[in-house]
């Protein structure tokens, strides 16, 4: 079980821009609940209903944008947070994991495919268009894997580049100037669960193509 999380925070006029890392929990093939399983024991999971009742609304701005990062085994159930929270489904934003050669990373896992990708769901509130920044910024995120459940810190300047403040991260597991954070592990001196593996420490890729937007590798 879960401890009942801290109250969310409030800022003037709401939060315009949030990112959000849910902790799912799914059953795998096996019926052992992921990933909770006590050989893992990475993190402590939430039920669809727990999450849907968060009431992330009372903390947005009227017009606001949310950055859901969802499992692709969940992505139904994610559009069904999104809509619980206030927000409605307008695009996404794909995580492609890679090597250090730049190709993908097949550590993942998944009983149908081997993923190496993720997902973040995009989502307005009311009526905001992205910075003028994002309309040269292609959906994908290419980086290196980190430790489990991490996700990239690209996500960061990616968001900044989109979307405006006031910043607000939810479920949040490494703090971050400029934003606020929120959950379990938000605070400087919180110590992430799980093990940690050789190889997840992230790290530039070295050779995958640097592409500038509307620029052909045949150029």
């Amino acid at each position: 079980m879960v401890a009942e999380p801290p109250p969310l925070p409030h800022t003037d006029g709401g939060f315009r821009t949030i990112l959000a890392d849910p902790p799912w929990r799914f059953q795998n093939r096996t019926g052992k609940v992921a990933p909770e399983h006590r050989r893992l024991d990475r993190y402590s999971t939430l039920s669809l209903d727990e999450i849907r009742a968060i009431d992330v609304a009372s903390t947005a701005a009227d017009a606001a944008h949310l950055y859901l990062w969802v499992p692709n085994a969940l992505l139904v159930e994610g559009l069904k947070v999104m809509d619980a929270w206030g927000f409605r489904y307008v695009s996404n934003i794909v995580w492609a994991k890679r090597r250090q050669d730049g190709g993908p990373d097949g550590r993942g896992v998944g009983f149908y495919f081997r993923n190496v990708t993720e997902l973040i769901l995009f989502g307005v509130r009311g009526s905001m268009r992205t910075l003028p920044p994002a309309r040269s910024q292609v959906n994908m995120i290419e980086t290196r894997k980190r430790e489990h459940s991490r996700k990239p810190d690209e996500q960061y300047d990616f968001i900044e580049l989109c979307s405006p403040g006031p910043y607000l991260e939810m479920f949040a597991r490494y703090p971050r100037r400029g934003w606020t954070a929120w959950g379990d592990e938000a605070s400087n001196d919180a110590q992430p669960r799980g093990q940690q593996h050789k190889g997840y420490s992230g790290g530039e890729i070295t050779r995958i193509p640097r592409l500038e937007p509307n620029v052909r590798l045949d150029e």
